[in-house]
C-alpha cells in the first residue's frame, strides 16, 4: 500500500471507532476505493457504502469488495441495492403480456417483451442490467417495471415473488450494502427504497463520488411533478378502467381530457431542454391558463377515480397517485407553502417539470445526520479549493466534520503540461468557440488525436464538432457524445487509438482511459454554471442578501471542483503522460485565476504551441 493510501486508511478506521465525520479528498491514484474499504470491513458491523453512478455501484459489488473480502479473508455478506426501476415487475410485466394491443408496441418491443418475460421467470434477481440484448433506454422498460407512484405494495398478487423486496430483504441482512446517491436520497426523503429501515442498524456510511452529493440532494430534498408522470398515470388508468369499469362511461373521458391537458401545458413552452425561474414563465399567459386547466382536469379525474377505488387494487393507486400529483401541483402554485424554495420549470423534448428547490440543503441533511451515532465518510478526488473545504462543508451542513486531503502520487511535475493559448477572447465573445478550436487544432495534430475535447455546453460541443469535422487536413476519427453510450463510445475510443471524443457533462468524470489513447484532455472554458439557472440565481441572490460574496463563496468554488474532475480525466496511473488544454484566458487575467490553477496538480505550466509541440515529439504519447 502507498504511505497516502496508508494514512487514509488509518484516518477511516478512526473516523469509524469514534463515530465521527470525515470529509477526505484524495487525489488520482491514491487508492482510496482500498483506503476505505479496508477498514470498513474489518471493523465489523453494518456498512452503506454510496456511490455516484450504477456502473461504479456494480463495479464496487462485482470486483472490488470481493478481492478485499478474500484478502482478508474476512465473512461478510454484502448486497447491492438498486433503485425500483432496476428491476422488473412480475405485475406490470404481466399487464403489458396481456395488453399487447397497446400503442407502445411495434416489432421491436414486442421481441423485447420476450426477451423480458424468459429472463423474469429464469432470473435470481431481475437486475435489469443482466439483460443487455434489451437496449437501456427501450420503451417497454417503462411498461414492465414499477414507480414508487405505480407499485400496489403488499396489495400486489406478485408481492411474495417482487425482486424489489427480495433486494431490500437481502440489504437487511448483509453487513455491506452499496447503493447509489440517487438511491440514498430518494429514500432518506420519500421513505421508499427500503433503506429506512436499513439506516437505524447502520454503523457507518460512506460516500464516495462525494462532490455529486449537494446537486443530488437538492433534486431530492425538493419537490417535483411533470406531465412525464401525469401521462403515466394515463397509461395506467386507461389499462385499469378497462379491466376494472368498463361499465362506468365517464371515466375515459375524464382520462382523455386530463391527458390533452397535460400535452397541452407542454405546448405552452417552445423551447426544448431549458430551466425557466417563475417570474419567466409567469410572464407566459399561456402556460397559467393551461396550469389552470390541468389542475381542473386532474381534479375531476381524481374524484372519478376515487369513487372507483373499492373495484381493483390498480384502480385504488391510480386514485391515490392523481390525488398526490394533484396535492404537488396545487403546493407549487402556493406562495405560502413554498417560501424556503425556488420555483422552476424544467422543459425537456416531451414533458414539462414543475419543481421546487430549497435554498439550501444544509439544515436538511444536518437533520438526517443527528438520528443515531454512526460515522460518515464524505471521499473524492474533488472537494477542496486549494486544500480548503469550507464551502463543500458548509454546502453539506458538515460543521463538525475532520477534514484531510492526500495528494496524488504521480509525479505531474514530469507526466503533464498545462497549456494556456494567449490571443483568445473572453468567453462571453461571440466567436468564442470557433477561436478556441482554431487555437486547438495544431495541439490535436501534435497529440495525433488521442484526446478528450471537453465543453461546457452541448451548443458548444456541437459546434466543435462541426468545425473539426469541416477542418483542413485533419482526418482523426471523431466522436460527439450521444452517438452512442458512453460505455459504447469510450470502447470505440479506446480502440481507435486516435480518436477525439467531443463531449459536455458526462465525460468531465467518472471517466478512465489510460494509455496513450488519451494523451489531450481540451476544455472549452472555466465550468462556471450559467448564471440563469434558476436554482443558482437565487442562492446567489440569497448569499449576496445576507451581505457575503456569492462569486468567491459559491460560484468559483464549485467551478474549482468541476475543473479538477475533468483535468482528472488526464492523468490515470504512474506511466500516463499527457497535455491539459485551458482554453479560457480568464485562468491568466482575473485575479481569481491563480486560485483556480494553483487547486489544480502541481503541472509544468507554458503558453507557447512550441512547448506544447516539444512535449509530444519527446515523450511519444503519454
Amino acid at each position: 500500500m502507498r504511505s497516502q493510501q496508508m494514512e487514509m486508511a488509518q484516518a477511516i478506521a478512526d473516523t469509524i471507532a469514534k463515530y465521527q465525520i470525515l470529509v477526505a479528498e484524495a487525489g488520482t491514484g491514491t487508492g482510496k476505493t482500498l483506503a476505505y474499504l479496508v477498514p470498513a470491513l474489518l471493523a465489523g458491523g453494518k456498512v452503506i457504502i454510496s456511490t455516484g453512478t450504477k456502473t461504479l455501484q456494480d463495479q464496487l459489488f462485482k470486483r472490488d469488495i470481493p478481492n478485499v473480502r478474500a484478502a482478508l479473508k474476512v465473512p461478510v455478506t454484502v448486497a447491492l441495492l438498486k433503485g425500483r426501476a432496476n428491476y422488473i415487475c412480475h405485475y406490470h410485466l404481466e399487464r403489458s403480456l396481456q395488453n399487447t394491443h397497446l400503442s407502445f408496441i411495434n416489432r421491436d418491443e414486442i421481441q423485447y417483451l420476450q426477451q423480458i418475460e424468459r429472463y423474469a421467470s429464469i432470473s435470481k434477481n431481475g437486475d435489469k442490467s443482466g439483460l443487455s440484448e434489451v437496449p437501456e433506454n427501450a420503451a417497454i422498460w417503462q411498461q414492465v417495471t414499477s414507480t414508487r407512484d405505480s407499485c400496489l405494495g403488499s396489495e400486489c398478487p406478485s408481492f411474495k415473488k417482487c425482486f424489489v423486496m427480495e433486494a431490500r430483504k437481502q440489504a437487511l441482512l448483509a453487513d455491506v450494502v452499496v447503493v447509489n446517491h440517487h438511491l440514498f436520497f430518494a429514500d432518506v426523503m420519500l421513505r421508499d427504497e427500503g433503506l429506512s429501515e436499513l439506516l437505524p442498524a447502520c454503523n457507518t456510511v460512506i460516500f464516495d463520488e462525494a462532490h455529486q452529493l449537494p446537486e443530488t440532494a437538492s433534486l431530492f430534498f425538493g419537490e417535483s411533478i411533470s406531465t412525464g408522470q401525469l401521462l403515466d398515470l394515463v397509461r395506467d388508468a386507461k389499462v385499469e378502467a378497462i379491466q376494472a369499469a368498463g361499465d362506468f362511461v365517464q371515466l375515459p373521458d375524464a382520462i382523455a381530457a386530463m391527458e390533452k391537458a397535460a400535452r397541452d401545458l407542454r405546448l405552452t413552452v417552445a423551447e426544448d431542454n431549458t430551466r425557466l425561474s417563475l417570474a419567466l414563465i409567469r410572464q407566459n399567459p399561456n402556460f397559467n391558463d393551461a396550469l389552470d386547466n390541468l389542475l381542473k382536469k386532474l381534479s375531476t379525474l381524481t374524484a372519478l377515480l376515487q369513487s372507483q377505488a373499492e373495484r381493483s387494487e390498480g384502480l385504488g393507486n391510480c386514485w391515490q397517485r392523481a390525488s398526490s400529483h394533484l396535492h404537488l401541483m396545487q403546493r407549487w402554485r402556493d406562495e405560502t407553502e413554498m417560501k424556503d424554495h425556488v420555483r422552476w420549470v424544467e422543459v425537456y423534448h416531451q414533458a414539462l417539470q414543475l419543481n421546487a428547490t430549497p435554498l439550501s440543503i444544509a439544515e436538511i441533511f444536518q437533520k438526517q445526520m443527528i438520528t443515531l451515532p454512526r460515522a460518515w465518510i464524505f471521499t473524492s478526488a474533488t472537494l477542496s479549493v486549494k486544500k480548503d473545504f469550507t464551502h463543500y462543508n458548509a454546502e453539506m451542513g458538515l460543521t463538525t466534520a475532520q477534514t484531510a486531503c492526500w495528494e496524488s502520487p504521480f509525479n505531474f511535475a514530469e507526466q503533464a503540461l498545462l497549456y494556456v493559448p494567449s490571443g483568445l477572447p473572453e468567453p462571453h465573445h461571440r466567436g468564442y468557440t470557433d477561436h478556441a478550436v482554431q487555437a486547438a487544432l495544431p495541439v490535436l495534430r501534435a497529440s495525433r488525436g488521442r484526446a478528450f475535447f471537453l465543453c461546457t455546453s452541448l451548443r458548444a460541443m456541437q459546434r466543435v464538432y462541426e468545425l473539426l469535422l469541416a477542418a483542413d487536413e485533419f482526418d482523426f476519427p471523431l466522436l460527439l457524445q450521444g452517438q452512442g453510450s458512453r460505455s459504447y463510445m469510450l470502447e470505440r475510443f479506446r480502440e481507435l487509438d486516435n480518436a477525439i471524443l467531443i463531449g459536455s457533462q458526462s465525460f468531465w468524470e467518472g471517466v478512465d482511459v489510460r494509455g496513450e489513447a488519451l494523451s489531450l484532455v481540451i476544455i472549452d472554458k472555466l465550468p462556471f454554471a450559467p448564471p440563469d439557472d434558476p436554482v443558482l440565481s437565487a442562492r446567489i441572490e440569497k448569499i449576496n442578501g445576507e451581505g457575503r460574496n456569492a462569486f468567491m463563496e459559491y460560484q468559483l468554488p464549485r467551478a474549482v471542483i468541476n475543473l479538477k474532475q475533468g483535468a482528472g480525466r488526464l492523468i490515470r496511473d504512474e506511466a500516463d503522460r499527457g497535455v491539459l488544454m485551458i482554453c479560457d484566458p480568464r485562468l491568466t487575467t482575473k485575479a481569481y485565476g491563480k486560485q483556480i490553477w494553483q487547486s489544480l496538480p502541481p503541472m509544468k505550466r507554458t503558453r507557447e504551441l512550441a512547448e506544447v509541440e516539444n512535449f509530444f515529439n519527446t515523450g511519444y504519447g503519454k
